[in-house]
């Protein structure tokens, strides 16, 4: 097996990998959602376009609508969130736990 096939093997295997992402706000319960990265792009996408349309306004940051793993992906989570929050901090934070 040639060294370009083993690389793209673990790239695959990266994709297919499943995540939970806990959702925690400042009150109430945390929720959980699972899914594979390009689910939980779909899941979320709502969630990264409301942040991607602040993203203009001074202060605030750049949101990628397709990240490539699921660290991007929980860092544009939150910074969408603030993004759109009204005074820049949304009190809604995302993290992830490997299944």
């Amino acid at each position: 097996m040639s060294k370009a096939t083993k690389i793209i093997e673990m790239m695959s295997e990266g994709k297919n990998s499943k995540y939970k992402v806990i959702i925690s706000r400042d009150r109430g319960k945390d929720r959980t959602t699972e899914g594979t990265i390009a689910e939980l792009i779909d899941y979320f996408g709502y969630t990264l376009e409301k942040g991607k349309s602040w993203e203009s306004e001074k202060g605030n940051k750049k949101i990628n609508m397709n990240p490539k793993n699921i660290k991007a992906l929980i860092t544009n989570l939150n910074n969408s969130e603030n993004n759109a929050a009204a005074n820049g901090y949304s009190g809604t934070s995302y993290d992830f736990e490997e299944i």
